[in-house]
């Protein structure tokens, strides 16, 4: 059964760090691209950072662009999101998702074209 473990959330104080990383389980994840999203407090679920099979594309949203950095270890089946500068407005529960696809090259950054995702990790940034 495929499944996806998010981990690394916290509370941080604005400025500061976190890592977050997702395991993955069951599911071919060398094919598998991958993203992050978050959704925050009364809002909907939204696009954070996707990484393709292959490593090599990457793709973010505008607000977390040279803060963010998305990066995957096939070898260990895990995705990772390093998030530095962070700011109030990245508060929120951030969730793991994948695709399977069969380009190497393919990012998503639209949440229904996941299959599959992890029940999330909470990240809380004070002013």
């Amino acid at each position: 059964q495929a499944q996806l473990v998010e981990s690394g959330g916290g509370l941080v104080q604005a400025g500061g760090s976190l890592r977050l990383s997702c395991a993955a389980s069951g599911l071919t994840f060398n094919r598998c691209a991958m993203g992050w999203f978050r959704q925050g407090p009364g809002k909907e679920r939204e696009f954070v950072a996707a990484i393709s099979w292959n490593g090599e594309n990457t793709r973010y949203t505008d607000s977390v662009k040279g803060r963010f950095t998305i990066s995957r270890d096939n070898a260990k089946n895990t995705v990772n999101l390093q998030m530095n500068s962070l700011k109030p407005e990245d508060t929120g529960v951030y969730y793991c998702g994948g695709r399977l696809t069969t380009s190497g090259e393919y990012v998503y950054t639209r949440s229904n074209y996941m299959g599959y995702w992890g029940n999330g990790t909470p990240v809380t940034v004070s002013a």
